[in-house]
């Protein structure tokens, strides 16, 4: 809960900075620390599309890290999504 609640979380920072129009490049730059969520998403993604796991909101981070996606499209995309049942 504190990455994604906390002030002093460098992962939630770099998802503000990204909200706020910045690039990957220059949110990483003014953080001046590593965030790992940003090197270990694209990781959690391929390894959840191997072993067939559905990660919706791993690989709409993906794609905003990427570019590919802008922060209200994804939002927009989650939401569009048909509730599905989950289980272990």
């Amino acid at each position: 809960m504190l990455t994604c609640t906390g002030d002093l979380s460098r992962n939630r920072r770099v998802g503000l900075l990204l909200a706020e129009g910045l690039s990957l490049e220059q949110a990483v730059q003014s953080l001046g620390h590593v965030a790992e969520g940003v090197y270990s998403a694209r990781t959690v993604v391929e390894r959840a599309r191997r072993l067939g796991v559905q990660m919706p909101i791993a690989e709409a981070v993906v794609q905003l890290l990427d570019g590919a996606l802008r922060p209200q499209e994804a939002v927009a995309a989650l939401m569009q999504r048909d509730p599905a049942t989950e289980s272990s």
